[in-house]
């Protein structure tokens, strides 16, 4: 007989083998079968078990094309955020444009060794023929740089909508500072989350085919593409497609038959607006609905789908239509989809009634004298339902997966895992020295000092105060690791700036800048440190060195975090009347929807306060039930999965996932959920199920050639048409809209909104 060895690991399906969260049961045999692979069926379908550690990797090549394609992006991406058009370019670009560069400086640069005058430092800046190695770490520069800064949302909101003065000194440190933060609780959590093979972060096989494609050779064999010409054909159709949606016929991106049949009845196009409404029977010809903003469906495994798309069905077609046509919270006085706040007789909710400009606080009396604030129900429930998946979060992991992270964390099993790695952690340590933990405790404690100056310095403009900043870093230091390994296992990460926000509007109410300032720190620096894990797994895949890794992120950070600073600063000085939608020309791109919801936060968590929404004094005290329904709702799936370990399907049943599927919205609508789930479906799971070759050979690289195609032909058509005022013809088409103009109204008797009809 043979003998067995037990190792624990989180839960998900892998074909006809499932890795349970409970003990897991090895053979010899089977360890013998998998020592030279890993565990999760698609990493094996992806990722090369082979390495050549004698490749040069920081070379003079990587440094310039990665700090080029680092601030490039920050500038783009920053740049897109504050336009209704909103283009996030990927890193995918960066690869692919910087791979002929590469080549290129590699057959032209000179390899004769130069030194640097007055010291002993030599190289050369061409040590030989354009490797993977440096690829991937320009592309770690440039992902980096797409990434952004959430700390740039802090600034326009003061600037733009609060018109008030910041210091540029305490903006930059904000910006930094929260975006180095998370290297600390990346440095603590990495082994975790990294050298595990069952925290196998599913986006990053995108890059790695892609990388594999364009720099491996492949001979081509007859009746079937390489990879690389087949990204190449991807590529050109989707650039040449986008030109369509993104041009000449934007109404395609969303097209709501419903609406156009019933022109005139409000309740058709609330159901049927994909945009305003619940989108049944829309949907949109345009790659950008489907991954704009939930992400490539092509890169999240099919029981993550599956999950999400449940809790998105529970959710819209369920809850929220009996809130909202049982009038419950006054829900028919707002309309049906929207972040904006309402006072009492369904009009917006002027703020400057209830703000003392001068202590930048609420003012009580004239918050008494005029009305409590309304959402409408919608946003109302995705607030409850971010309360409900912070606590299913906790206890998900702690049902699941605390068997396997209380033993990762005692020193005999932290001694002997290295016998359960797979090949690709048993390749890094042999050929590479690890990065020293004081080197991220370093950046954790400079950080730290240089964050608490930003708050307590410069006359206190961010309002927060010391013991404001310890409790932020101790929520992110709690949620990282619990969050990361859901995200490590399904793509999809919780956000805590819901629960930030809740903390600090109860203990220090009324201070907007506080409150948001709180979220950046407690949330981000979370944030941050998922991403930096997720490309340490990156360069782990690709058995890139850890310390050159860290350099690389902790160089492109600061680089990224000073462009987004500079790119925000210059556009609120000098667009005239950028995000205010009242004064601006109705043509002007300028509307900054994402920093709007920001706004719409920062009143109701920072001046009105969670004691004014979320209990007796507010409208909103029912969604509270939330916090206890999210921690229960693990339990009765975790005890029915050990009862019945035969039924495969309990064990797919993810309550955090379902609990946050509403998280994207309202900047996600009906017909990006429809069109992510569609597609997800077909190639996640019809065709890895029949095709499975061809899924392992195109799946994740027809995903890099749709981001890469799409992205590059929306900033060609910035640079070459809206930037120079050249505008399409006016057609029906040419709008921006699911032509849905009803789907807004309210549907309470007696209200009057402009442009609606009065029940």
């Amino acid at each position: 007989m043979a003998s067995s060895l037990e190792v624990t690991g989180p839960k998900f399906k892998l074909s006809e083998k499932t890795i349970e969260s409970s003990t897991i049961v090895i053979t010899d045999e089977e360890q013998k079968e998998e020592e030279n692979d890993s565990p999760i069926e698609e990493v094996r379908l992806t990722v090369p078990i082979t390495d050549d550690p004698t490749q040069p990797v920081l070379t003079f090549r990587t440094w310039l094309l990665g700090m080029v394609s680092c601030v490039v992006l920050a500038f783009v991406n920053n740049f897109f955020g504050y336009r209704s058009n909103q283009l996030m370019v990927s890193s995918v670009v960066a690869q692919i444009v910087t791979l002929p560069l590469g080549k290129l400086m590699a057959k032209t640069l000179p390899m004769r060794k130069l030194r640097l005058p007055g010291t002993n430092w030599s190289g050369t800046l061409n040590p030989g023929p354009f490797n993977m190695k440096e690829h991937v770490l320009i592309t770690i520069f440039a992902n980096t740089g797409s990434g952004g800064a959430y700390a740039t949302s802090i600034i326009t909101i003061v600037k733009a909508f609060y018109h008030r003065n910041l210091n540029p000194a305490a903006a930059m440190l904000l910006m930094q500072t929260t975006q180095l933060l998370g290297y600390g609780w990346a440095g603590m959590f990495r082994k975790f989350l990294v050298d595990s093979p069952y925290m196998w972060w599913p986006s990053n096989l995108v890059q790695v085919s892609l990388f594999r494609a364009l720099h491996e050779k492949e001979e081509k064999r007859e009746g079937k593409q390489t990879r690389l010409r087949f990204f190449l054909i991807v590529f050109i159709i989707s650039f040449a497609y986008y030109i369509i949606p993104g041009y000449i016929f934007p109404s395609i991106s969303s097209l709501s038959f419903v609406c156009w049949i019933w022109t005139r009845s409000v309740t058709a196009q609330q159901i049927g607006s994909g945009l305003q409404g619940l989108g049944i029977g829309s949907f949109g010809l345009d790659w950008s609905t489907v991954a704009g903003f939930l992400g490539s469906p092509l890169a999240v495994p099919f029981f993550a789908i599956a999950n999400f798309f449940g809790g998105f069905l529970i959710y819209f077609y369920i809850i929220l239509p009996i809130f909202y046509w049982s009038n419950a919270y006054e829900a028919k006085k707002f309309p049906f989809f929207t972040s904006r706040q309402f006072d009492h007789t369904g009009q917006r909710f002027n703020t400057t009634r209830i703000l003392n400009q001068k202590t930048f606080d609420i003012n009580l009396p004239a918050y008494e004298s005029y009305s409590r604030l309304y959402l409408s129900v919608m946003f109302a429930l995705i607030y409850g339902l971010s309360f409900g998946t912070l606590t299913a979060t906790i206890s998900h992991v702690a049902l699941f997966d605390g068997k396997f992270i209380w033993g990762m964390w005692t020193k005999a099993t932290i001694a002997t895992k290295d016998k359960f790695g797979d090949v690709h952690t048993r390749l890094m340590k042999k050929n590479y020295k690890e990065v020293p933990q004081w080197w991220f405790v370093a950046v954790l404690v400079v950080s730290f000092v240089l964050a608490l100056y930003a708050c307590e310095g410069f006359g206190k403009q961010l309002q927060l105060p010391w013991w404001g900043l310890v409790l932020a870093c101790a929520i992110a230091f709690t949620f990282t690791l619990p969050i990361g390994v859901i995200q490590a296992t399904t793509n999809q990460q919780m956000g805590l700036n819901v629960i930030t926000e809740l903390i600090i509007g109860y203990m220090y109410p009324g201070k907007p800048l506080a409150n948001v300032t709180f979220k950046t720190y407690g949330y981000v620096s979370m944030s941050q440190a998922l991403y930096f894990v997720g490309d340490f797994k990156l360069g782990h895949y690709m058995k890139i060195p850890p310390r050159s890794m860290f350099v690389v992120q902790l160089v492109a950070t600061v680089v990224a975090s000073t462009v987004c600073f500079g790119t925000t600063w210059w556009l609120l000085s000098s667009v005239e009347n950028i995000c205010d939608t009242d004064k601006l020309p109705k043509s002007s791109p300028w509307t900054c929807p994402g920093d709007e919801v920001f706004y719409s936060a920062s009143i109701i968590w920072g001046i009105i306060g969670p004691g004014r929404m979320f209990t007796s004094k507010g409208v909103y005290p029912g969604m509270n039930w939330f916090f206890l329904i999210g921690f229960l709702a693990p339990v009765p799936v975790w005890f029915f999965a050990r009862k019945f370990p035969e039924k495969k399907w309990i064990k797919q049943v993810h309550i955090p996932l379902i609990f946050s599927a509403a998280n994207a919205m309202p900047k996600a609508k009906a017909v990006h959920y429809w069109s992510w789930v569609i597609v997800g479906v077909i190639f996640n799971y019809y065709i890895f199920r029949r095709y499975k070759g061809w899924w392992a050979r195109h799946n994740y690289i027809l995903s890099a050639a749709l981001d890469a195609g799409t992205a590059m032909m929306g900033v060609l058509i910035y640079f070459a048409f809206q930037y120079n005022n050249i505008s399409f013809p006016n057609w029906w088409g040419s709008e921006n809209t699911d032509h849905c103009p009803l789907a807004h109204c309210p549907t309470e008797k007696g209200i009057a909104v402009k442009g609606c009809p009065v029940f």
